[in-house]
């Protein structure tokens, strides 16, 4: 079984959201080297802090991942083992920039995976997303769901999954494609092209109206990103991985209508609900089965709870007062 105690362990878009906790689950496994490669796109150095509190050799790069002569010069300067592959242009990007959206997600990935094939490295795990399927034909979707990509976005993503597998069938390449569905927890996007949850806390601390796009019927399965951490660590320990696409999820499926009053109900706030427009290709149903990677490494998640909900909420909390004080006027 692989281990990455003593790995030098490489992570594209390491700063993000989900690329942190990641970073903060593979410290605990006392790797040799550990570096993260990000342009800040999306990601903040900041959400480092608390690896290098326990790692203060962990190495940062703020490099584009699609440069093929950078990340060569990287890996062999690090003499890197293992790449997580988590960097990405998201979702909201795509509808307004949706070639350059496609051309920068396809280009990440064929760097990581060509890279792969020269054995500059020796295995790759890849970060999909959920979003590939499109709306639930039937629910919960396992691997073999038909794909219906419906942004530009999913189909990037899309077009990377079959890129690295072609690569796993046609070379024999080390790697395997983790599917997550939609993460939530500390440190996600507040800013621009930020996510609903971290949406919802900031407008019901401010006292603004919650905005639901449609009717809010439509649902998600939501889970908790330490737990795709965890999920992803396990299955590179799993060689029985390789060459395959597995979802990350709870199998538990929300409306977001049910969300957002579960959010404001943890808050103890009472915020007003304005319902607008649909957004383009909107998903109206997802909802993840996780029969393979509980037969992998007996995966289970934690469900959206209450627990879980107010960490996140309390974080978002302390980050706005740590602003706050920041920007106080002094005396």
């Amino acid at each position: 079984m692989p281990k990455l105690t003593g790995k030098s362990v490489l992570l594209t878009g390491g700063a993000g959201f989900i690329g942190s906790h990641l970073v903060d689950r593979i410290v605990v496994e006392k790797p040799s080297n550990l570096i993260v490669v990000d342009n800040l796109f999306l990601g903040k150095e900041s959400n480092l802090r608390q690896a290098r509190q326990l790692f203060p050799d962990l190495k940062f790069y703020p490099e584009d991942a699609s440069n093929y002569e950078v990340m060569e010069q990287i890996i062999r300067r690090e003499q890197v083992n293992v790449v997580f592959n988590l960097a990405v242009i998201p979702l909201p990007y795509s509808l307004e920039h949706p070639r350059s959206t496609v051309d920068m997600n396809l280009a990440i990935t064929t760097v990581m995976a060509e890279l792969l094939r020269q054995k500059t490295y020796q295995t790759l795990i890849h970060f999909s997303s959920s979003e590939v399927y499109g709306t639930g034909l039937h629910v919960p979707m396992d691997e073999y769901h038909p794909f219906t990509a419906s942004t530009p976005y999913a189909a990037s993503k899309l077009a990377s999954d079959f890129t690295v597998l072609s690569y796993c069938k046609t070379f024999g390449v080390d790697a395997a494609v983790v599917r997550p569905f939609n993460n939530y927890g500390p440190r996600q996007n507040e800013g621009t092209y930020a996510g609903i949850i971290p949406i919802v806390i900031h407008r019901a601390l401010r006292g603004d109206p919650i905005t639901i796009y449609g009717d809010g019927e439509q649902t998600r399965d939501f889970i908790y990103v330490s737990d795709v951490a965890d999920g992803a660590v396990r299955l590179y320990e799993t060689e029985r991985s390789r060459g395959l696409t597995i979802n990350l999820a709870t199998g538990r499926e929300i409306s977001i209508n049910r969300l957002v009053r579960s959010i404001l109900d943890v808050m103890e706030v009472d915020a007003p609900i304005i319902h607008e427009t649909p957004r383009p290709s909107d998903v109206r149903r997802h909802c993840g089965n996780v029969g393979l990677a509980y037969n992998l490494i007996g995966f289970q998640s934690r469900v959206l709870a209450h627990e879980a909900l107010l960490e996140t909420i309390n974080w978002y909390k302390a980050q706005i007062e740590r602003l706050e004080t920041v920007t106080q006027p002094q005396a």
